[in-house]
């Protein structure tokens, strides 16, 4: 067995003990009383989100070639396992501790979840138990380095995956919330308005995938401009399903309370993703293309990446012109990156990174009473240095992790690991194998 196999195992034991062992302290920032119906909603809309993983797993994992399938779903459900574990330790810290200059939170404030239990928090959640608001917090976290994977998916080695997603979540996705969310976070304290993640989930994934796939390479099919057919069209249509479904409590939750906003959030949220899939089909059809399932699905999760950061500010009618004006734009830019030697394998800079952006400038322009339409003019201008700031942020971090992982366990599989497929190489496995389970009869 050699040392760096043991690694792994050896730091969850010792996080495990250290977590049992460690003494707590109740919180000493009390709130007021928890409100049962923001209680039973935040849950709700806790496992809503959760739920957007493996729909994302799904979503992804069928427009792979059926070699690849289980690995680019596995990706994204061990984030389910190695973020929650991350965010426990320290990464709700990092983002929701007591503030450091604006930029991060304070690693000792919720080590190991200390003072997380017990009552709600004036700041962060005055109505319902801290722990809801930061088990609420991890599903966003979550989600975002998964979002990544589908960039160099079919190529990139599954230990260094992971260790690529710890980094990111731990030097990228804290900070990042920490400005947007915190109270005393350097974006927010300039009036950023990010409701649910445009620039904190949608806009660092995408340019962090942006970069990985420069960073990664392309594929050998790519390099031979062969067209790869995905393996499983419905398991994106149902991954899409599970992703509209699960989109309002990611929303609708971030009202962090059962009020109306919530149930405008919710309704701009639908709004804006049925608007996007008819938009991106219409579109293709306009351009002479087939009226895809494909388009359809990749359309209405556009729509739910640009209303994202919009939902609870917006009404209908600007939620609506959000979906269809981010589906045609991504849609020009997925073409664009198709011309060019770029190879997001599944698109997620065009969907993800500029539909995040296209989101927060349209936040600027019709939020309530502060937006654009108002006459005011700071709040376009802070949005866009939160999104130049943001992005250049995103895109050197994301470079310089790729670098240091590449640097301890190399990125990319081998060409013949590659043309086996990674379900294969990396996992021993395959959608294809009828041999049975070992253990199960």
């Amino acid at each position: 067995m050699t040392i760096n196999r043991m690694v792994p195992f050896a730091l969850l034991a010792a996080a495990s003990v250290l977590a049992a062992v460690l003494p707590h302290t109740p919180p000493v920032n009390v709130g007021g009383p928890v409100n049962s119906g923001d209680l039973a909603w935040m849950l709700t809309a806790t496992g809503l989100v959760l739920l957007m993983t493996p729909g994302l797993s799904f979503f992804y994992g069928g427009m792979v070639r059926p070699k690849n399938v289980i690995s680019t779903m596995l990706q994204s459900f061990m984030a389910m396992g190695l973020i929650s574990v991350l965010w426990l330790i320290v990464g709700f810290s990092l983002a929701f501790g007591d503030d450091i200059g604006g930029i991060i939170g304070d690693p000792r404030t919720f080590f190991m979840f200390n003072r997380v239990g017990g009552p709600t928090h004036p700041a962060l959640a005055p109505t319902i138990p801290l722990v809801v608001f930061a088990l609420f917090q991890l599903k966003f976290a979550i989600i975002t380095p998964a979002l990544i994977t589908g960039s160099f998916a079919e190529r990139v080695r599954f230990s260094s995956c992971l260790l690529f997603m710890c980094l990111f979540s731990l030097f990228i996705y804290t900070p990042l919330a920490h400005m947007t969310w915190h109270p005393q976070g350097m974006f927010r304290q300039w009036g950023v308005l990010d409701f649910a993640g445009g620039t904190v989930v949608h806009l660092s994934a995408g340019c962090a995938a942006f970069v990985g796939a420069l960073v990664l390479g392309r594929r050998k099919s790519h390099l031979a401009s062969q067209a790869d057919a995905p393996a499983n069209i419905p398991f994106v249509i149902l991954g899409t399903g599970m992703l509209w479904f699960g989109w309002f409590g990611f929303n609708a939750g971030s009202a962090l309370a059962a009020n109306e906003q919530a149930a405008m959030a919710f309704a701009a949220t639908n709004t804006a993703s049925a608007s996007a899939a008819l938009a991106w089909v219409a579109f293709d059809v306009l351009r002479g293309r087939q009226a895809s399932a494909m388009g359809a699905c990749v359309g209405a999760v556009v729509g739910l990446v640009a209303i994202t950061p919009a939902a609870g500010y917006v009404d209908l009618g600007p939620s609506m012109l959000i979906g269809t004006v981010a589906a045609v734009i991504s849609n020009l830019v997925v073409h664009w990156k198709n011309a060019r030697a770029l190879d997001d394998t599944l698109d997620v800079f065009p969907c993800h990174g500029v539909g995040g952006m296209t989101g927060m400038i349209f936040t600027a322009i019709f939020a309530h009473e502060v937006g654009l339409v108002n006459g005011h003019v700071r709040t376009l201008l802070v949005h866009l240095a939160a999104l130049g700031i943001a992005t250049g942020f995103s895109c050197l971090g994301a470079y310089v992790l790729y670098k240091v992982t590449d640097a301890i366990i190399p990125l990319r599989v081998s060409v013949d690991q590659e043309d086996l497929g990674l379900d294969l190489s990396q996992h021993g496995e395959t959608i294809l194998s009828t041999a049975p389970l070992d253990g199960l009869v």
